[in-house]
């Protein structure tokens, strides 16, 4: 075995270091200039390529992983909805790296399950594992390291009026150092520093912040310099679709709340917690992209950055994750490529109109590393657009995604929707009601459409495009018979597909 990883290692001399980050529950508009402040991921689009219509089918951080570690879009990978990562898919992103001759190394957030034998995360082919997953049911390298520095106390100390998955924010109460994003950021530097000599042959290290995701913490310094002024506006809809959010079962009496009109002063702290927690990653990104730079990694490294879903923030009345609306289906997603790679795009360039999706991740991944999908690869390689001669690009980019989510917070939040980066139509079963948005002339989904008279045509197209993406995906009668959506009341969380018990449910 140990040859074998050996002339593994020598394939991977010469190929470009592969550093994938992402931060979780970060929205598309986060950053940028309408953004929170993120200098460093800014300096990534400037020096890379930025995509403006990405998505993430399943917006919630299970199935979005499950997409990330597989390649595959919902029903091929079986999450329909927030259930359990399967212990092992026949194909996964590290795994597949390491096949290819790279050392694999994730730092954060992995969300993967917890192997209580072991008391560790399952790794999927990851070589090294150092986690911080934000569940207090694991006892992670996070939690272990806070407790060996703070005896006496854990984590979720620092935030005594806050959880995991709250809607309002306050500062971090203790050190900054102690943070999870400083954490992780910091773990992420010390790889970098060590990996020239530590490391034989090309590396994937994956680095995933846990944060913006609730709480709403970040240290104090940043969440004083976060004002009310800084703050993005809300949106609500101008023609009154979403007031159905606004209170009946939903509000401030609850700390975990998914929907609401907030009252000041929280909706405005809880804001500059979320917008400062998004500040406080952006500085640790500079901080590894110092590294890179440092340690002489830039320009033999592929970067990318992206997040596993978005947050609602209170635009139409949503808090948290698990809409088909922009707020949370919509992501950032950048690449920056070594100067060593042929590129026929100029740095700074924005791809504006192609939907892209988190699994294209693993094929982009792959490409950069030389090695071919598997054919149970559903995504694409985003390295074709910087350069569309590379070999296996397809001839043509996708027209539509598929998104979809199951039941989530309330037993009418259940749907499927598609986009083309300019409409975008949604089906939500459990009444059943359609809505449809034109996302290019009305990008925060202000207006919905499907009554329009002028709309109709698009809405017919669109809804006969879903009931041909499940006829071909023989979804059954449950989902389409006789060519017409049908209600569902009850929603279904794995799809026949899923590699693990729970398919069934």
């Amino acid at each position: 075995m140990s040859i074998l990883l050996g002339i593994a290692a020598l394939a991977a001399a010469g190929r470009p270091n592969l550093l994938f980050m992402m931060a979780d529950q970060m929205r598309w508009d986060a950053i940028g200039a309408h953004g929170a402040g993120t200098p460093n991921i800014d300096r990534l689009a400037d020096e890379g390529v930025k995509f403006a219509k990405a998505y993430t089918s399943t917006p919630t951080c299970t199935p979005a992983r499950a997409a990330l570690l597989t390649g595959q879009k919902p029903w091929n990978h079986g999450m329909l909805g927030y259930g359990v990562v399967a212990p092992r898919y026949p194909v996964e992103m590290p795994r597949s790296l390491a096949a290819a001759g790279y050392s694999t190394h994730s730092i954060g957030k992995d969300h993967f399950g917890w192997n209580k034998t072991i008391n560790d995360g399952i790794p999927h082919g990851y070589q090294t594992t150092t986690l911080y997953d934000g569940l207090t049911a694991e006892d992670d390298e996070y939690h272990q390291w806070f407790e060996r520095l703070m005896p006496g106390k854990i984590p979720e100390d620092g935030w005594p009026t806050l959880d995991y998955n709250s809607w309002n924010g306050a500062p971090y109460v203790y050190n900054e150092s102690l943070h999870p994003t400083a954490w992780t950021g910091r773990l992420a530097v010390e790889f970098l520093n060590k990996a020239r000599t530590s490391i034989n042959g090309s590396w994937f290290l994956k680095v995933s912040f846990h944060r913006p995701h609730s709480p709403y913490d970040p240290p104090a310094r940043i969440y004083d310099n976060v004002t009310a002024a800084d703050l993005p506006p809300i949106y609500t809809a101008e023609d009154g679709w979403d007031t159905m959010f606004k209170g009946v079962g939903c509000g401030p009496q609850n700390a975990d709340a998914w929907c609401g009109l907030m009252p000041e002063p929280n909706l405005t702290v809880s804001r500059r917690g979320y917008y400062g927690s998004v500040r406080f990653v952006d500085e640790w990104v500079g901080k590894i992209y110092g590294a890179l730079e440092a340690n002489g990694f830039l320009e033999e490294t592929v970067v990318l950055w992206t997040s596993d879903h978005g947050d609602g923030q209170g635009d139409h009345y949503h808090w948290r994750k698990g809409y088909p609306y922009e707020l949370s289906a919509h992501v950032p997603m950048i690449v920056r490529w070594p100067s060593s790679m042929k590129a026929g795009i100029a740095r700074g360039t924005v791809v504006p109109d192609a939907v892209v999706e988190l699994r294209d991740v693993f094929p982009t991944m792959l490409d950069a590393a030389g090695a071919a999908a598997a054919p149970t690869v559903d995504g694409a390689s985003l390295l074709c657009f910087v350069d569309s001669t590379r070999a296996g690009c397809p001839p043509q980019w996708r027209e539509w995604l598929d998104l979809e989510h199951s039941t989530c917070y309330n037993e009418t939040n259940h749907w499927n929707a598609l986009t083309d980066g300019r409409m975008k139509y949604v089906f939500n079963a459990f009444f059943p009601a359609e809505q449809l948005f034109n996302i290019t002339a009305d990008p925060h989904e202000l207006r919905e459409l499907s009554t329009s008279p002028e709309y109709q045509q698009q809405l017919s197209l669109w809804r006969q495009r879903m009931v041909n993406q499940f006829e071909q995906e023989q979804r059954g009668p449950v989902w389409v018979k006789d060519g017409v959506l049908q209600q569902r009341t009850k929603g279904q969380t794995y799809s026949p597909n899923y590699p693990g018990t729970e398919a069934s449910e």
